[in-house]
């Protein structure tokens, strides 16, 4: 037998480096600081809103773009010279030919009468105006960005709308008032001026203002629906001027009740004192006419929310 006894090995014979005896290699079973935090729950990034617009910035956006966009002041001066003009060029028509005209011819003058031509001309420049401020976006591609910060389409055209209709009802009153006492001054001449105390002539002075308002979003909605404002602009100067006018060639008794109540036709029977043969009552034909416009409008909202932009 040998004389060496097994024995526990000493600090001396263990394996330098921390082997294990024998070549054997010691498993190091303790997690890594790394693996521990790899193990942890990781918590969620905090998710990125996109700010969103409220009602009040919109129209806040819609007044800071009206105002500074240059079309807008000079749409509005062309209107207001076209109608404040041919209103005392039509006084001054009336005045050198009213010893002229026919007894029944001459009943029909009113104070209000150059005006009411006057407004016939002019008023396709305010709708103008109404297709501009939002074929203009789809143009320059603004919309894009314009409904990213407002996805709630019906809010930012109900906020369009208002600021428009705010901006063309001071303008259509200045406008209006303008070209009836430029007309007076003119028909004075012949004795045939009024005064706003006159029946139905302060109504009819502030209903044009309200008129031209009308026709802006009647023209808002057409260039909602066709987006392009050479399109727009043409259909706004068909329904507005052109379709009037044919109305006055329609044969017959039905040709007369269709004339009243065609939309030019139909608005513009605010602008009267009273009411006449073969047009509507005043109120009842801006009425009908905001009517018109807001059947236009609706369409252009549904096509609005259905459509990209």
């Amino acid at each position: 037998m040998s004389d060496k006894t097994p024995h526990d090995p000493t600090p001396d014979d263990a394996a330098p480096n921390g082997a294990a005896p024998n070549g054997a290699a010691l498993e190091d079973t303790r997690p890594s600081r790394r693996g521990m935090e790899d193990t942890k729950p990781r918590r969620p990034a905090p998710r990125e809103l996109t700010p969103r617009a409220s009602f009040a910035n919109v129209l806040l956006s819609e007044w800071t773009k009206i105002r500074t966009v240059k079309s807008t002041f000079w749409t509005l001066l062309s209107g207001a010279a076209v109608v404040v003009g041919f209103s005392a060029l039509f006084a001054l028509a009336f005045t050198s030919s009213y010893d002229d005209l026919p007894p029944a011819e001459r009943a029909t003058v009113v104070p209000t009468s150059p005006m009411q031509i006057a407004f016939y001309f002019g008023m396709v420049i305010f709708g103008v105006l109404g297709v501009l401020v939002i074929t203009g976006e789809y143009a320059t591609g603004m919309i894009r960005t314009a409904l990213t910060a407002m996805p709630r389409r019906p809010e930012y055209l109900l906020a369009k709308a208002v600021v428009l209709a705010l901006v063309v009802l001071v303008a259509g009153l200045v406008v209006s008032f303008l070209s009836f006492f430029v007309s007076q001054a003119v028909l004075s001449a012949k004795n045939l001026d009024g005064s706003l105390g006159d029946e139905g002539v302060l109504r009819a002075v502030i209903g044009g203002g309200l008129y031209l308002t009308l026709i802006a979003l009647l023209a808002l909605g057409v260039g909602v629906i066709l987006r392009h404002t050479s399109g727009s602009v043409v259909t706004v100067f068909l329904v507005l001027f052109v379709l009037g006018i044919v109305g006055g060639f329609l044969p017959g008794e039905w040709g007369a009740t269709i004339a009243k109540y065609l939309p030019s036709n139909a608005g513009g029977a605010i602008l009267l004192p009273r009411a006449e043969e073969g047009s509507l009552e005043p109120w009842t034909g801006l009425g009908l006419f905001a009517l018109y416009a807001l059947v236009v409008l609706v369409v252009a909202l549904v096509l609005f929310q259905s459509r990209d932009a």
